[in-house]
This record gives C-alpha cells, sequence and structure tokens, in this order.
C-alpha cells in the first residue's frame, strides 16, 4: 500500500496544505485575542481550548463558546475562521473525490487488491495470462475440476466478462500487461502455490515474454505457451519452455488421421475435445483427393500433415507465387464456382476453407456443397464473435484456434501420460483396434463428455493405496475400478494406460496387480474420477474394496482387535 498512500498524500499536497495553514492561523488568531470570564477578567485562551473549539468549529458541529463566552474581537475572528475552515475542507473533499475517481488511482488500488488476494491464496493454482476464447475455455474447465486459477488479460473488458461468469469459486483477475515481470509477480509467479503459468495472448511477443520472464525467476515452473509462427515456436523450445502448442500444426495432425484414420481420428477427438462427436459421425469417404482453398500458415501446415499421409492434394490459392512448387494448384479464392470447377470439386472428397477471411471461408464451402453435396467440408473460423454464424454453417469441421490450443493444454494438464497414450496408439494400432475402443468408450460414457485422468501409486497421490502395497496385499485395477459405496457396482471407467519401470502397456487387463511407482491413465465419467479419488485417500474405503469388510480401521478399532485377540490366546 506504500504506492497507494504516496500517491494519495503527493496528489491531495495542496488542499491538506491549504487546511493545515487555515486551521493553525484560526488557532493563533484564539490564542493571541484577549477574551473575558464571568467575573470580568481578562482571560487568554490556551493552544488546547483554541485547537479544541476550531475543531469543532470548523467541521460545523457547533458546541457553542468555551470555556466562557466570546468578547466581540473573539466572535468575529470565529466568523472569519468558520468560512475560511469550510472553504478549506470543501476544496480538500473535493480534491479527494477528484482523485478516487481517476482510471489510474482506480487501476492502482485494484492491482493491489488483487496481489493481496493472491497472496492469501493456500492451494494450487494455474497463472493464466490471456482471457480469450483459449482462456476462458481453461478456466472453466480447470474449476470445474477444482484447479484454483488467477487471470491476467490486458482487455478490461474481458476481465468484466470473468466477474460476470458464472463460476464456481472466485477468481482473482486483472487488467494488466502480463508481459510485465512485476505484474507477474504480483499475479503469483513466485508464490509457492503456482504449479504452472499459461500464456494464451494472441501476440507472440507477449507470450514470448511471459515465458522469459517465467523461466528466469522461476526455472522450475511449468511454463505452456501458444503461437503461431514457427521462428518464436523455436524460440520457446530453445530456453525449455515445457509446452508449445501451434493450433495449426496441431490441427493439421488432427484433420490429417480424418483422412486415413477415421476411428483412431474419433479417439483422439473423445480425449481431446470435452464435446466430442457421436461414433455416427465417423466418415467413411475420407480416401481420395482433397482441396485446400488458402495457402497461408493454416494451408501449409494442412498440406504437410495430409502430404505426409500420403493424401493426394489440390491447392487453391489467390497468389500464385505460393504455387509455383506445388504440383497440383489452381489460382483464385475459390468462392466462385469455375475455381472449384477446375480444382475437381466433383471428384473430391473433403475440401479446407482455410483462407484468413471468414465470409470468403463460408462461401467456399457453400459454393462447393453446391456442386458436390457429399462433400466432406473443413472451414477456419478466424473471428469468436462469428460463432453463431459458423456453428450453423453446416460444416463437418470447424477450425477455431483458441479452443483447439484450450483442449491440448486440458489434455497435458490432466495428464501427462495422455500425449504418449495417443503416440503408442498411432504407432502400434490400426483403425480396426480404435474401433473397438470407441465402442468400449461409447458404452461407459453414452452421450455424456469423457474425462481422462492419471493415478500415480505414491504416499503423496495415494496415501490409502500405497500402506496397503505396503503390507503386503494384492491390490488390482479391477479393485480400483469398483465403486467405493457398493463395491458390487462398477466405476463408469476403465484404464487405457499403465506405465510401469519406464515402460507402457494399452489397455492393461484388469486383473493386473498395481506396484508402487505405477502411473495409471483412464477415461470415463467424471464423477467416477470424484470417487476414485475418495478411494485412494480412504485405508478403510481400500479395505472394502479389497475385502468387502465395511468395519472401521481405526487406531482404535485396531486396538480393540490386539486386546480381543491376546484374551483369546490366554
Amino acid at each position: 500500500m506504500k504506492n497507494v498512500i504516496y500517491l494519495f498524500l503527493r496528489r491531495l499536497r495542496a488542499p491538506l496544505i491549504t487546511l493545515i495553514v487555515v486551521y493553525a492561523i484560526s488557532i493563533l488568531g484564539f490564542v493571541l485575542i484577549p477574551g473575558r470570564d464571568t467575573a470580568g477578567q481578562p482571560f487568554q485562551m490556551d493552544f488546547f481550548h483554541a485547537f479544541y473549539f476550531v475543531s469543532f468549529m470548523g467541521s460545523t458541529i457547533g458546541f457553542g463558546e468555551i470555556p466562557y463566552e466570546f468578547t466581540a474581537a473573539q466572535r468575529l475572528w470565529t466568523l472569519v475562521s468558520i468560512y475560511a475552515t469550510v472553504i478549506a475542507w470543501l476544496y480538500g473533499i473535493g480534491s479527494s473525490l477528484a482523485l478516487l475517481q481517476e482510471p489510474m488511482f482506480g487501476r492502482l488500488l485494484r492491482r493491489r487488491s488483487f496481489a493481496r488476494a493472491v497472496l492469501q491464496l493456500n492451494e494450487p493454482f494455474y497463472l493464466i495470462c490471456g482471457y480469450g476464447v483459449t482462456g476462458s475455455v481453461l478456466v472453466k474447465q480447470l474449476l470445474r475440476r477444482d484447479i484454483q486459477v488467477v487471470v491476467l488479460d490486458v482487455n478490461s473488458e474481458r476481465i468484466d466478462a470473468l466477474e460476470m461468469d458464472d463460476l464456481p469459486m472466485t477468481v482473482p483477475a486483472l487488467a494488466a500487461d502480463a508481459s510485465l515481470p512485476d505484474v507477474l509477480d504480483d499475479a503469483g509467479l513466485q508464490h509457492p502455490h503456482c504449479i504452472g503459468v499459461m500464456a494464451l495472448t494472441n501476440r507472440d511477443q507477449v507470450n514470448l515474454s511471459i515465458a522469459i520472464a517465467s523461466k528466469l525467476l522461476c526455472p522450475e515452473r511449468m511454463v505452456i505457451s501458444r503461437t503461431e509462427s514457427d521462428a518464436t515456436r523455436d524460440n520457446l523450445h530453445s530456453f525449455g519452455t515445457d509446452m508449445v502448442v501451434d493450433p495449426y500444426r496441431t490441427y493439421a495432425e488432427y484433420l490429417s488421421l480424418a483422412a486415413h484414420a477415421p476411428y483412431l481420428h474419433l479417439v483422439y477427438d473423445w480425449i481431446h475435445n470435452p464435446f466430442h462427436r457421436p461414433i455416427s459421425s465417423v466418415y467413411q469417404r475420407t480416401r481420395g483427393r482433397w482441396i485446400i482453398c488458402g495457402y497461408g500458415r493454416f494451408g501449409s501446415a494442412l498440406y504437410r500433415a495430409f502430404d505426409e499421409s500420403d493424401v493426394a492434394l489440390t491447392v487453391v490459392d489467390v497468389d500464385a507465387r505460393q504455387l509455383r512448387d506445388i504440383p497440383h494448384a489452381v489460382e483464385g479464392v475459390g468462392t466462385q464456382a469455375d475455381t472449384l470447377l477446375q480444382a475437381g470439386v466433383n471428384d473430391a472428397v473433403g475440401i479446407v476453407a482455410a483462407t484468413g477471411n471468414d465470409a470468403d471461408n463460408l462461401s467456399i464451402i457453400m459454393t462447393a456443397r453446391e456442386l458436390n453435396p457429399q462433400l466432406l467440408t473443413v472451414v477456419r473460423q478466424n473471428i469468436h464473435e462469428n460463432n453463431l454464424v459458423f456453428r450453423n454453417s453446416g460444416a463437418d469441421f470447424v477450425m477455431e484456434p483458441g479452443r483447439i490450443i484450450a483442449n491440448r493444454i486440458l489434455a497435458h494438464v490432466k495428464s501427462p501420460l495422455l500425449p504418449q497414450f495417443i503416440e503408442l496408439m498411432l504407432e502400434q494400432h490400426d483403425d480396426d483396434w480404435a474401433r473397438e475402443l470407441i465402442q468400449r468408450m461409447n458404452g461407459v460414457i453414452g452421450a455424456e463428455q469423457l474425462d481422462c485422468w492419471s493415478v500415480s501409486v505414491s504416499p503423496r497421490t495415494a496415501p490409502a493405496l500405497a500402506q496397503v502395497l505396503e503390507e503386503g496385499s494384492a491390490f488390482t485395477l479391477e479393485h480400483l475400478l469398483l465403486n467405493p459405496h457398493d463395491r458390487t457396482q462398477k466405476l463408469s471407467a476403465f484404464a487405457i494406460l499403465l506405465q510401469r519401470d519406464q515402460q507402457f502397456r494399452l489397455l492393461p487387463d484388469k486383473n493386473t496387480e498395481l506396484q508402487s511407482g505405477d502411473e495409471i491413465l483412464l477415461c470415463g465419467l467424471n464423477k467416477a474420477f470424484v470417487q476414485m479419488k475418495w478411494s485412494l485417500n480412504n485405508y478403510n474405503v481400500i479395505q472394502y474394496l479389497m475385502t468387502g469388510d465395511e468395519s472401521s480401521q481405526t487406531v482404535l478399532s485396531a486396538l480393540l482387535k490386539r486386546f480381543a485377540g491376546q484374551s483369546e490366546s490366554r
């Protein structure tokens, strides 16, 4: 609060000096002007009584003349003092109100209040820089998992929107430039409970500054950043940024799966996207020629990803210079029918509207569908405010960078094993295996959202389970997946990956006995995740899941059992 007090005193220096001078002169006048007591003898008011009288007179309370009735000279000086002090008070109060209404002073007060709220946090939290589409999705999903967050955004309107959102817990938020290290420090960068920093603004240089400051001030702190530039991505990786998400590369990999492995693509979609598509949406007719309209950052990333999967491609772009090294290319925007016909839209299986203009992208897919109604359509959405139009466009896939980044980061936050699972799945299995897996997932969650989480068998994260294993008891995956309230019922979840001694096992058997140090990746309903946490932390529940014995295993009951056993032996 030192800066606030200093600013307040500096800006009110003139009113305060005026008030002090007026009071000093008024008090001095009452001390110097002679009065008379009740006996008619001369009386000289002392400084204490003069200060007392001027204090209640200046505040217009008016207790009367003290300690004796005033003479004419004293009453004349009282009149002068009344008007002088009232004017001084009006000047001071007016200046104070003007200062309090200044935006700069309000920002300073909000920042001090924000820093104090962050300092008082006593639970793990993520520092999220940027509350756009990506930031808002992440905040809601993290709070849904009871993970606290702190938010920074340079746009005050976004902070106002956050405060208006119906969030399950209070989120400390501040409108400030997150690229400034002192702002990051106030936001809890060096707070002992901060577990990670997410640089999610739409400016690569700001994200780079946040990542650099985070790694310099707290090298061990996890840093996740978004970028739309190859140079910035390489720069972020160079100093150890834990995760860098490029929405164009990410979506290109995602979409290329749909072109050659629709069920593997659906598993990928269910794991990364909370609002996943149903099984019935699997596209069987995906092999054939694809048309990419727009060869910018997104279009070029798509071209590379599709080309690696041996997908036939035709590129449409208005800039002929970018098409020189592409075997099948057509110059144009793609909004006109003759351009699309020249690109082979009648025989194509899919088209991607990847330009930087939302109106052009919508026009491309509408024109393409008129020429080929069976066409698989992918459209890039550049502006979030156009969400209503794109949602009703009828496109099979809508590429919105903000949500892509949010889903990818959420997958990483849920469990570092998720990327490993995806990599092993793509390397070791085909579409038939993925079809069986997606059927199993569907049988567990139905139309609800799929959630993923990991369980680490250690005294810190699963104390009850670790204690049981130390005692030599056998605890299997099947035990872990039983309902802690009724062991005859199974949780709506199953294990999809087991890591043990740096070895990975996809879809481990339910009879697998767990060992200390195991990492298990599970998927299912979020309520199963909550119930499983209860099991992992309660010794009595673990015993119930293993044996069906509902008796309490408290210290008192253990002592009583021991005493009873000793009595029987005698």
